[in-house]
């Protein structure tokens, strides 16, 4: 099984302005280098402040693009590890040993194809994508 942990920010997180101490660093350096060698990291990056993103909001047919930076902390995402493990508790013991003095991860689970209408073209389109047998769609 797939997750996401989601590392929340608490404010403008130090790490992500690049102003997190070297024993920080080096703690979150460790933790990745175990979920490499135990081999459950798919991905994981940390983001940039919210004043560098935007957010789209969608209403209908319009859309509307608001530059960051963004107040309302409780809606930022610092950063993000996908992990593959074997459970939902295996998934939250990893999240457990995030090196992390304080703020939050949330833990959740993520789809997989195999969850969806098998008879769906747009299913069976991404399991060929996936397969690497599907052609290039652009949008």
């Amino acid at each position: 099984m797939k997750y996401m942990l989601i590392l929340k920010a608490t404010e403008e997180t130090e790490a992500a302005t690049g102003a997190a101490g070297e024993e920080d660093l080096n703690a979150m350096g460790r933790y990745n280098e175990e979920l490499i060698k135990a081999g459950v990291l798919l991905a994981g990056e940390g983001l940039t402040p919210s004043a560098e993103g935007a957010r789209i909001d969608y209403r209908g047919d319009d859309r509307e693009v608001t530059d960051g930076p963004f107040t309302e902390t409780k809606e930022l995402i610092a950063g993000f590890w996908i992990i593959q493990t074997a459970s939902r508790e295996e998934a939250l013991e990893w999240a457990r040993r995030i090196p992390l003095t304080s703020g939050a991860v949330e833990v959740r689970r993520v789809f997989e194809l195999s969850e969806f209408d098998q008879d769906n073209e747009y299913v069976q389109m991404e399991q060929q994508w996936r397969d690497g047998g599907g052609e290039e769609r652009t949008a």
